[in-house]
This record gives structure tokens, sequence and C-alpha cells, in this order.
């Protein structure tokens, strides 16, 4: 089986206008590619969302609290301290994914997420070893943040770099596509967990088992991620610049600040609309816990297969309009979206209108991987992509849910929505940085 090399097609297949001719057996080896990294992808996302969907159910187990928003408070503290290892994940393994190569790295953070999955499956609770319990709940989610903060970048980049080209967009959204897909798996999980057991088995132990599902799939896509190929070059790898902070700042401050700028917004908009929104629907619309799992399964279904045909979207009309899109349409839709939501009663109507949103939401993220690597060459690309990622999930995406119950118990939720929209404007403003055209990927194949 050959190897996918970012050089196999040089510098004259790139300059023409027209995408280069593929053999059945390449273009067969690089899908295979790149549904083995998304696997991956989806295991990690998958064991990373699970504990934001199970939370209602074992946050009295480590948070002994009578106030139920006290306890997810909590819940959402430790989600947040997750994404603050994001930093440190993106630029580990974006330094690993550029010096060592893509698949190196891949196969270290999908172990990693196994392990903190294991280890949360099978913690006793506050009753059992006190404070100790929220303690090591909280290492096991700051070790699957840096195992996740790493992910992003290098399986970005490598879908990036394996992708037909004049289909990276379609190709490149299936990042999302599986990211989503770990979400609908947990909230299916869920969903069918609450028809085998009661409240009070899911609260004593019925919690546990989403986690021990996620460590269990993750050793399958650690052997489907064992089979692919390595896309980075030996010469890119040998480059002293590679995977070197001083490097990417050096020549690629711009486009770091860029793909930092529209990830800000990106980051908070998604978390909003995805894992806030069970809460959301639950605590603030007052939706029954079960019926509020059913509207969130359906929406991140159809949100989930809304992806490959914004990624093709991009395509044809370019990363740049898309990203115009995204950000001129969030700044506007954002607050009538969400004070809707606040006064609605039908399961029905709080369906289409978060569909409404994930279909904004959808211009950036069909493409968020292929638009950042779009921006760096390949030398840098794991680490500039994974490191402007994590950095702005840490602030933006991994604290939305913590800013939105906070302002909620202080009587001012509706600031939350403003909040969102002017971030908006922040990625509209931002992406009018974007090139027109991809100025390092056309090099590649």
């Amino acid at each position: 089986m050959s190897a996918v090399t970012p050089t196999s097609r040089g510098p004259a297949a790139a300059s023409t206008s027209s995408p280069p001719h593929y053999t059945a057996e390449e273009k067969r080896h690089r899908v295979f590619a790149i549904m083995a990294a998304s696997s991956g992808n989806l295991v990690e996302w998958f064991d990373f969302y699970v504990y934001a969907f199970s939370a209602l159910y074992f946050a009295p187990a480590f948070f002994p609290k009578s106030d139920p928003t006290a306890q997810l408070l909590n819940t959402a503290g430790v989600f947040a301290a997750g994404f603050l290892m994001r930093p440190i994940g993106g630029w580990l393994f974006g330094r690993l994914a550029d010096r060592l190569g893509r698949k190196t790295s891949m196969l270290i953070s999908v172990t990693m997420m196994c392990g903190g999955s294991l280890v949360i499956a099978c913690l006793p609770t506050y009753a059992q070893i006190g404070a100790w319990a929220p303690f090591l709940l909280l290492v096991c989610r700051l070790f699957q943040g840096l195992s996740v903060g790493g992910e992003y970048g290098t399986t970005a980049t490598y879908m990036s770099e394996v992708a037909l080209r004049g289909q990276r967009g379609f190709f490149s959204s299936f990042q999302y596509v599986t990211l989503i897909g770990g979400q609908l798996l947990a909230v299916l999980v869920i969903v069918v967990l609450e028809q085998l057991l009661d409240e009070a088995e899911l609260k004593s132990w019925g919690w546990r088992i989403p986690f021990v599902i996620g460590a269990i799939a993750a050793v399958v896509a650690l052997l489907l991620r064992r089979t692919l190929h390595e896309t980075q070059t030996d010469e890119a790898k040998k480059n002293k610049e590679a995977g070197s902070i001083a490097g990417l700042f050096r020549h690629h401050t711009p486009a770091f600040l860029t793909v930092l700028g529209y990830t800000a917004g990106g980051s908070l908009i998604f978390y909003t609309f995805t894992t806030y929104m069970q809460k959301y629907l639950v605590n603030t619309v007052h939706l029954p816990i079960k019926t509020a799992s059913y509207v969130m399964t359906g929406a991140l279904f159809v949100y989930m297969c809304m992806q490959p045909v914004f990624g093709a979207l991009s395509d044809r009309i370019g990363r740049r309009n898309n990203m115009l899109l995204f950000g001129g349409l969030g700044a506007l839709t954002t607050v009538p979206v969400l004070t809707a939501l606040q006064h609605t009663t039908s399961p029905v109507l709080a369906f289409v209108l978060i569909i409404a949103a994930l279909a904004v939401v959808s211009f950036y993220t069909s493409i968020s991987g292929i638009v950042k690597a779009e921006m760096f060459p390949p030398e840098v690309r794991a680490l500039g992509v994974g490191l402007a990622y994590a950095v702005a999930n840490a602030i933006f995406g991994g604290s939305a849910e913590y800013v939105a119950l906070g302002l909620k118990s202080l009587g001012h939720e509706s600031a939350f929505f403003w909040y969102v929209s002017a971030m908006m404007v922040v990625a509209f403003l931002v992406s009018l940085r974007l090139p027109r055209q991809a100025s390092y990927l056309h090099h590649d194949h």
C-alpha cells in the first residue's frame, strides 16, 4: 500500500486550476485514511462529551449539594478545567505531529483518552472517599483535556493533507461529522440508559456505563489508526523550525492570530448550541430531562448530516465566503434564537430553532480544520492549527457553560446571548483577513 505524502503531486499539479487525476487505488487509500482518522476522532469526542451529557446524573455523587444549579456549576467547572489543558495538549501534540509525524501523535492521543475514561468509570464517590472523589475526577478531566487538545489539531492537519484536492472542504468536513457523531452517540447512550434504568439507578451506578463503552471503543480506534499512512515528509520533520513555537511566531503570527480570532467565536457558539443546550432546555426552557435528550439527539443528527453539504459548498464558494456567512449570520440570529427558545413551551419549536442556529454554525464547523490548515506550512501546521484552536477553545468554548450558568444564577441570563453575538461580530471581522485562495495546501499534493 503506497504512502500518502504531502509532496506526491508537486507544485506543477498545484498550479493548475483543475484538480489532479487520482488513480482508483489512490482514491481508495485516501478515503480509507479519512475513515480511520475519523474513527479515532469520533471516539475521542464521545469520551469527552459523555461527561457533559451524563453530568445531570453523576453530579450528586461527586458534589453533594442540595441546589441542582450549584451541582451543575461544579461539574461545568470541571468541564472547563479540562479545556484549560487544551493549549498544553495543542502545543505538545502539535510538536509531536510536526517533528515525529501525524500518525504517532494521533496514536498517543487516543490512548490517553481511553485511559481517562476507564479511570472515571471506576472512580469512588464523595460518600466513599470524600473530597478525593471530585479531585480525582478533576485529574481525569485534565488528562482527557490534554489528549483532546492534541487530537483536534493533528486530525485536522492529517485530514486536510490526505483529502482529495478540489474536494478538501467536503472530505475535511468529516472531522466534524465524527466530532458531532461523538456527541450524538454520547446522547444516544444516555437516552438508551434512560429507557433501561430508572433515575435512581442512573444516579447510583448507571452513569458509569458510557465511560466503559468509551474506553472499549478507544481500543478499536487505536487499532484502526495503526493502519494509517504518514503525511508528514522527512524533509518537513527535519526542518529546524518543525514544531517550534519560535518558528511559528517568527513567520506566522498574523495567521495564528487570525485563526485564534475566528476560533474563539466558533468554539463559543458551537458549545452554546450543543453541550450547553441540553442544560438550557432543562433549566431555562423547563423541558423534562428525557424530552431535552430527545430534542438534542434529533438536532445533533441533522447537524451531523449538514457538515458534508456545507463543506462541499466551501469547495464551490471558497472558505472565506463560508466564514463571512458564519460570522454575519451568527451575529444577527443568536439573540433572537436564544430569546425565542427562552419563551417556548413546544419541543418541536425548540428543535426547529436549534436546527436553524446549527445551520449557521455549520458554515464554520464543516471547514473548521481545513480553513486553519490552509494558513500554515507543513513544518508548523499541526502546531499552528492545534495551539490556536486549543487556546481559543480553552478561553471561550470551555467556559461557555460556566458563563451561561453563572449569569443565569445572577439573574442576567440574556447577557450571555449578547456575549455570543459580540463574538460572532469578532469572527466576521477576523474572517475578512482570510485569503481568497488557500496559500499552502495547494502546494501539498
